[in-house]
């Protein structure tokens, strides 16, 4: 049980971390070798098993990152960009693999997973499903055979508590339409219409976000021509599937050379 690779989760308190700690105990591949929430929070120094109503487990909740990942062989975090920033340096310091599953990175954290990349190995993607990774596929592929006069729609529906829009698969995938046509997302984009905006933009790709109820994740790829249209779609039910997802690509990560890696790498999918 012990040679079992040791997986810390960060944020464990969150709806996510708990579905991670879960899914990482139940494993027969990995096993749950810490927990770590912030400073001050009311788990701090309890049992994790216990505060998720469930049996002592031995796995004490810390807000000491660095000794939790001391002893882990990977760590899975899925909690905000400040703090993800923060933790691929020390994963980085302990060697451990760190998947990552935050979005709403921006350059300043960029650079650091970066710089920590170049010393241990980092698993990131906005989104951990094989089927959300098979549509980021098929858009690519389909934006390659259209020409710019099929507009481009990403439409994304979440629960009401995301904090961040668009979400981190929709970019996912307005980047992999991107790459199909050969030209830069960033220059290419329209997002929250509102009011009189004017005509559509002709080649850009357009991003629309809905958010309400307990909605786990819901995204379309629409390609609208004169007279059709084609619609590529991927329905999340269970939270579960992210961390399945998480917990494969950190066990994919063991023993691999220090790099940046994504899902594309650890499902065989790379071009």
């Amino acid at each position: 049980m012990t040679d079992l690779p040791g997986i810390v989760i960060t944020g464990v308190s969150g709806r996510m971390g708990r579905m991670l700690a879960r899914t990482v105990a139940a494993s027969d591949k990995a096993r749950l070798a810490g927990a770590v929430e912030r400073t001050g929070h009311d788990w701090i120094g309890k049992d994790l098993g216990q505060v998720t109503g469930g049996q002592a487990n031995g796995v004490i909740v810390t807000d000491d990152p660095l000794e939790a990942f001391a002893g882990a062989q990977a760590v899975i975090d899925f909690t905000a960009p400040a703090a993800t920033g923060e933790f691929a340096a020390l994963a980085a310091q302990a060697r451990a693999v760190h998947v990552i599953g935050t979005t709403g990175l921006e350059p300043a954290h960029l650079e650091k997973l970066a710089a920590a990349a170049r010393h241990a190995v980092i698993v990131r993607a906005g989104n951990m499903s094989l089927g959300v990774n098979l549509l980021v596929q098929m858009t690519r592929k389909v934006a390659q055979a259209l020409d710019a006069d099929w507009d481009v729609e990403v439409v994304e529906a979440h629960h009401r508590m995301k904090v961040d829009a668009p979400s981190g698969t929709a970019l996912m995938l307005g980047r992999a339409a991107a790459e199909g046509r050969g030209i830069a997302l960033e220059e290419n984009t329209e997002s929250g219409r509102d009011g009189i905006t004017g005509a559509r933009k002709p080649g850009a790709i357009g991003f629309a976000a809905i958010r309400g109820g307990d909605i786990v994740g819901e995204h379309d790829v629409i390609f609208a021509g004169e007279g059709e249209r084609i619609v590529l779609r991927h329905v999340a039910t269970d939270r579960a599937i992210f961390a399945r997802g998480a917990l494969k690509a950190a066990l994919w990560g063991q023993d691999r050379k220090p790099g940046a890696y994504d899902m594309m790498d650890v499902l065989g999918l790379s071009d």
